[in-house]
């Protein structure tokens, strides 16, 4: 569910990754292609699960690579595991609990699922021996991002997020209402997801998560994360692309407003996932 990152984008990544300096606050594809063999895969167990990551590179600079809705490692972020640097990178790109190779269990969304992920994620770090990363999270995992930069700042380094809200309005539900049938998606979006979960489960956890996302409309303020966004302290880069049919440039605004100190970048041309495909830093619904 990510756009392509070619060797283009890569380096464009790397040099965000490198300016995002104290002080400088900070920056989905089609079907991944055969990883190659400096690429490993393995289980951990985190909080009662098992989660599965890939992991390549030895590099100082520690990347955690969070998908989104229905993503895995994998799926989301292949171009990304293969083409950043091996030398400065150690890349981690894991697939949350219920989705990807991170089954069972099957995925469920109470309405603390973002704050699970989170946790997940710094401790699946911790169980890796890794004392700060930094986070590049799209969609539902820029949503992670935030909480765990928020929740966790001596754990998180660095951050870019592209695709993310951190509330949910009437106009974001009917846009969801849109997704629920995985049936109506596109072949090229659907297909990669198809194959790695089957379509009954596809379909049918396509819609636990529109019905998941949908609580938050009835807190206050809609908030996901909005009440946590002053707690980030990490430099933090915020990417959106102007034409993204499911995340309007709201939501990227009042992010960007939100976290003190952040950069944020905005590509006319982008929807939700090309971010990713133009080499910029990306979904299933363009």
């Amino acid at each position: 569910m990510a756009a392509a990152l070619g060797g283009r984008g890569a380096r464009r990544l790397r040099l965000l990754l490198s300016a995002l300096k104290p002080g400088i606050r900070v920056p989905r594809p089609g079907p991944a292609a055969a990883l190659s063999s400096s690429v490993t895969s393995a289980r951990v167990a985190v909080n009662g699960v098992h989660l599965h990551y890939l992991r390549t590179g030895d590099g100082e600079h520690v990347v955690l690579l969070l998908p989104g809705m229905l993503g895995s490692g994998e799926t989301d972020f292949g171009p990304q595991i293969e083409n950043l640097s091996k030398k400065l990178f150690t890349v981690v790109a894991w697939d949350p609990r219920g989705y990807g190779l991170s089954r069972p269990p099957d995925r469920d969304f109470p309405v603390e699922f973002f704050e699970r992920d989170a946790k997940d994620a710094v401790d699946l770090m911790k169980a890796l021996k890794f004392k700060k990363v930094s986070l590049l999270g799209w969609s539902d995992g820029g949503i992670t991002a935030l909480i765990a930069a928020a929740r966790y700042p001596s754990c998180i380094h660095k951050m870019v997020i592209w695709g993310a809200n951190a509330y949910v309005t009437d106009q974001d539900e009917e846009l969801y209402q849109g997704i629920r049938d995985v049936s109506q998606w596109s072949e090229r979006t659907r297909k990669p997801l198809e194959a790695l979960y089957g379509f009954n489960y596809l379909a049918r956890t396509c819609e636990k998560w529109v019905d998941g996302i949908k609580q938050f409309k009835h807190l206050p303020d809609g908030s996901i994360c909005r009440h946590l966004l002053p707690l980030v302290q990490c430099p933090t880069l915020i990417v959106h692309g102007e034409k993204d049919p499911l995340v309007p440039r709201f939501h990227a605004d009042f992010i960007h407003r939100h976290v003190r100190g952040s950069r944020r970048t905005c590509y006319s041309e982008s929807q939700h996932s090309s971010v990713c495909q133009a080499g910029r830093v990306g979904g299933p619904f363009d």
